[in-house]
């Protein structure tokens, strides 16, 4: 671990630890959501409902991998993140750092492990698993096909992300920033070649998507080997005990819980969507894409803090995490205003760009504008949740990731019933708002263990003015 990542989380300004930390991740995650929109036009290019309807179905299946990814990459990289900061109050540093190493090659082995497993059921399913996801008719056998694609490159998949949470793990976000953006321009010149030259539909996209996640791979291994001085990716490091599993698994189980729900709230909404038409469809999967923006800056702030509280709150430094969390608060609402009214804005000419079909264009305005209400709520909930996360509060974690399936269900089955499809695209607003209320009860109830200051913690650093 370089001295400046160290000092970056323990004791830099928290504003400047925060551009620090968070920009480069927004930079890739927004890379990488504008990757996810030319994606869509080069599908849309190909003048298919269909096949853009595909990738909507499909949404489900990536987040249960990245999922997967998560509870290894989440769960361990904030485990290693409490353990340096503990390091500055611990009786033994160096049983510290042997712990980290140890932590970081459980998570590499575990993630590479179970994406190999989960690859391979998802092949041999993933025909049923398509029709599950609610595709059928014209779009059942692009869906299939993408979903296929998906599932071959599952190890890859779930290994790029839980590398990522462990480069972030020690305050390495320009690294974590480089080999996101890497993959996004590998991702886009497959597309080109997969999808424009050799004509190949969703089975490009997959591939492209695949083998971009492969280019990740490649770098952070890398830069884990070469340049980290904290991780270690080797056999002799692995350890499997009980302190491992109950923390990696705690916390990373939230992930899982959450992409769990969201799957089911997808199938759902697709099942309900398709019932209207192909069109309502296509437009959630559009609308979705383009509300991503703002949403993926916010997740950019609250995903790149989580080392910072963690560090802080493993030290005991409570004034530093307190000023932490408040300040990515400020942070989110600012960007949720200023880039949710931009995008709504000019919602109509981002819109067509992925579809002439009128159909498609008029129900993607309703659902755009469902989608960025639900940004005012969603970037203070993702945030609680990484506070929940990097503080080790697993069942807090864990309840606010059920939270929103849970509510989403019966409301958007009422709301489909009482008030026809207008329902059903403002019910996922409506779960937001209830799961941002329950967040903020969790974290009222939470605040006084999450901000104690242990007896054995150091005093808290006096930072200088920015």
């Amino acid at each position: 671990m370089s001295s400046n990542n160290r000092t970056v989380l323990a004791s830099a300004p928290i504003w400047r630890a925060l551009i620090h930390l968070c920009i480069p991740m927004i930079a890739g995650m927004s890379v990488g959501v504008i990757y996810n929109i030319i994606n869509a036009g080069f599908i849309g290019a190909l003048h298919s409902t269909p096949l853009l309807a595909a990738l909507t179905f499909s949404l489900p299946v990536f987040g249960l991998i990245m999922a997967v990814g998560g509870v290894f990459g989440v769960g361990g990289g904030t485990y290693i993140s409490r353990l340096l900061g503990s390091e500055e109050v611990a009786a033994d540093p160096t049983a510290t750092a042997g712990r980290a190493r140890q932590v970081s090659s459980f998570t590499f082995w575990g993630s590479l492990f179970t994406g190999v497993i989960v690859g391979i059921l998802g092949l041999v399913f993933a025909t049923p698993i398509a029709g599950l996801l609610g595709a059928a008719g014209p779009s059942l056998a692009p869906t299939a096909l993408y979903v296929g694609a998906m599932f071959a490159f599952t190890p890859i998949l779930v290994l790029a992300f839980a590398l990522e949470q462990l480069v972030r793990a020690e305050g390495a976000a320009v690294a974590s920033m480089t080999g996101l953006i890497a993959s996004t321009i590998a991702n886009l010149l497959l597309d080109v070649l997969f999808i424009l030259v050799l004509g190949w539909g969703v089975l490009g996209a997959g591939l492209a998507l695949g083998l971009s996640n492969l280019v990740m791979v490649g770098y952070y291994v890398w830069w884990l080997m070469r340049r980290s001085e904290v991780v270690s990716l080797s056999l002799r490091d692995l350890r499997v005990d009980g302190d491992i599993l109950r923390t990696v698994f705690g916390v990373g189980a939230s992930e899982l819980l959450m992409s769990g729900f969201l799957i089911v709230t997808s199938l759902v909404m697709n099942w309900i969507a398709a019932s209207y038409s192909d069109a309502l469809l296509a437009s959630m999967g559009v609308a979705l894409r383009v509300a991503q923006l703002p949403e993926m800056i916010c997740m950019g702030i609250y995903i790149g803090a989580i080392p910072l509280f963690a560090y802080a709150f493993g030290s005991g430094n409570t004034a530093r995490l307190r000023r932490a969390i408040s300040s990515s608060a400020i942070a989110i609402l600012a960007v949720t205003v200023v880039f949710s009214t931009l995008v709504f804005v000019f919602r109509e000419p981002m819109l067509a760009l992925f579809s002439a079909d009128p159909a498609v264009l008029a129900d993607g305005g309703l659902v755009l504008t469902a989608m960025l209400v639900s940004t005012i709520f969603n970037g203070i909930a993702g945030l609680l949740i990484a506070v929940f996360q990097a503080t080790g509060r697993a069942p807090q974690a864990m309840i606010m990731s059920v939270a929103q399936g849970v509510v989403f269900i019966p409301v958007v089955l009422a709301a489909n019933l009482w008030l026809g499809m207008e329902g059903v695209i403002w019910s996922m607003t409506i779960a937001e708002a209830a799961t941002f209320l329950l967040g903020l009860i969790l974290f009222r109830t939470s605040r006084r263990t999450i901000l104690a200051q242990r007896p054995d913690a150091s005093e808290p650093v006096v930072e200088p003015a920015v």
